[in-house]
């Protein structure tokens, strides 16, 4: 009994925990089930692929590697040969001078804005902005100012301001996200991009849900865009529509080489192993040979449809992207429709305070390529029910 003593957490932390329990905002893990698919970022169902499975296992015993683990950093023991070659085949696809792999977003994010923007630089970010990027420009030494949500006017107007106070030798950097993660809708890259070129500012773009969903075969929207040369670095994961582990920051060699030096969530961190990144290179090639990216859009265009057909357009954030969000405020009004959906069967996850402002509560639709029609009508269906 007395050994259970030790494992008492601070009567601090306690009181945190209590607190979210007080406001309905603790969060728990959940067991696996076999509900229909509206949660996850597995947009194109890469992640169930058999056909990927399959290649992945039969290259490693093609070439007799038969290793489960990376032994250590890539500074150490980690940097296996397929690194060298998935990074060859982010840089021919997405066109971009140099990709470094990371172990996820999270630590991509994290590596960049912690050490890249220096001390006296300056980070613009939309207030939308992924925890990621938050936390490691937390951990960085520029100084920091958030913009308003996809909103252009309002970051020339903190620029303007904050460029009258800082040193002429300061960098300025903006982040923003090619579809944000929380809302799914997309900011007028092409304008910020042409604006930054002219006060020499350096992009930042988080591709993370748009890679394998927009552009030509799934490349990302600055692709697709024809603004991939304007970035500084653009961040892309191959956790969501690739359905595997881990992310790349795409940008120029002197850009790697720096970041494989000071990134230290980079350097202080054990290696993908050999089946990871076997993974990541088997995913891309479905990814030039699929369908499903034809399909998904084809689902997400069914699925504004019906929003139109049951009158539920005004309640949801506009996006053409597979993230399509129906505010109901409150955290206890939209986890209780959640319920109702886990009930009838269906997955589709609340999105609660402090994740998003207070008011701004939400169900966040995740579309994919297998979702069927009669599915998609269904869920909608019993939304208009849930709602009314």
């Amino acid at each position: 009994m007395t050994s259970y003593l030790y494992a008492m957490i601070p009567k601090k932390l306690q009181y945190k925990l209590e607190a979210r329990k007080a406001d309905n905002t603790f969060r728990k893990l959940r067991q696996p089930h076999q509900l229909v698919d509206f949660a996850s970022n597995d947009y194109l169902g890469f992640s169930m692929s058999k056909d990927i499975f399959d290649h992945t296992h039969h290259y490693l015993e093609e070439a007799f590697i038969f290793q489960n683990g990376s032994r250590g950093s890539r500074l150490l023991t980690g940097n296996h040969e397929l690194y060298n070659d998935v990074e060859a085949l982010i840089c021919k696809t997405h066109n971009c001078e140099s990709a470094l792999i990371f172990n996820s977003g999270y630590d991509a994010n994290l590596g960049f804005f912690s050490s890249v923007p220096q001390r006296g630089d300056v980070v613009f970010y939309d207030e939308y902005i992924h925890a990621s990027i938050r936390d490691g420009i937390k951990m960085g030494h520029a100084q920091a100012y958030k913009f308003k949500h996809n909103d252009l006017d309002d970051l020339k107007q903190k620029c303007q301001f904050q460029r009258e106070r800082i040193s002429k030798d300061s960098e300025v950097y903006i982040a923003t996200e090619s579809v944000f993660s929380m809302d799914g809708d997309t900011p007028d890259l092409i304008a910020m991009a042409e604006f930054c070129k002219i006060h020499h500012f350096k992009v930042i773009v988080d591709e993370a849900h748009a890679v394998g969903v927009f552009g030509e075969n799934g490349i990302g929207l600055t692709h697709s865009l024809g603004i991939d040369a304007a970035i500084f670095a653009r961040i892309i994961t191959f956790g969501k529509a690739l359905g595997c582990h881990g992310a790349a920051i795409l940008g120029s060699q002197q850009l790697t080489n720096y970041l494989v030096n000071f990134s230290r969530p980079f350097i202080y961190t054990t290696a993908l192993p050999p089946h990871s990144l076997m993974t990541i290179k088997s995913a891309y090639k479905e990814l030039r040979q699929t369908h499903a990216i034809e399909k998904l859009h084809d689902n997400i265009n069914y699925f504004k449809e019906k929003t139109t057909e049951h009158q539920l357009q005004e309640r949801f954030i506009s996006s053409e992207s597979a993230i399509q969000c129906c505010i109901i405020p409150g955290n206890d009004s939209v986890k209780q429709v959640s319920r109702h959906f886990y009930a009838h069967g269906f997955d589709v996850k609340p999105i609660v305070f402090p994740t998003v402002p207070k008011g701004q509560e939400r169900l966040r639709f995740c579309i994919h390529s297998y979702n069927t029609e009669e599915e998609i009508s269904k869920v909608l269906a019993l939304l208009a029910t849930f709602i009314k």
